[in-house]
């Protein structure tokens, strides 16, 4: 009896709580429930910044910088993905592939959609304001306009006083 290839769950994380929570709900509805026969194959993807891009290509003295930049990059990243093996263990994921793509964050998740033939993809909310998202962008706004797949915005709630 052959068994029915698993359809691709991406999950987008960065460096922030909010990722970190959407990785966790994520598990908490998708996999932990599901020990021994979770419904997607767990894909989780870092999009690490391009030192030309985070220097924002500085002129003379940016190249002096440059492996100082790139080094602290390869930190970030490899927290990053030490946080999210960590989250999958806490709750005994353990089928799991974490991949590091350098470059945008909007153009990395939507590759690797595609790359992986994704048919969901699950991204953070940092809850920016019009004025915040038009000037640094949205990468949940990106993905729900510009990814082949379903795109799950995962936000977490604000605790009411």
């Amino acid at each position: 009896m052959e068994t029915a290839e698993k359809s691709v769950m991406i999950v987008g994380i960065d460096d922030s709580e909010l990722s970190f929570y959407a990785l966790e709900w994520t598990l908490d509805h998708f996999f932990a429930p599901f020990p021994d026969a979770a419904p997607f194959k767990l894909v989780i993807v870092h999009a690490k910044p391009s030192p030309a891009i985070a220097i924002g290509l500085a002129g003379p003295g940016a190249i002096d910088v440059f492996p100082l930049v790139e080094a602290d990059l390869k930190k970030i990243a490899a927290t990053v993905v030490e946080k999210a093996h960590e989250i999958c263990s806490s709750r005994s994921v353990t089928d799991v592939t974490v991949e590091v793509v350098e470059g945008d964050a909007r153009n990395t998740l939507c590759e690797s959609v595609e790359k992986h033939h994704a048919s969901i993809l699950v991204v953070g909310s940092h809850g920016y304001g019009a004025i915040k998202r038009a000037v640094l962008g949205s990468v949940s706004d990106y993905c729900a306009h510009h990814a082949h797949c379903t795109v799950m915005i995962v936000k977490k709630p604000k605790i009411k006083h």
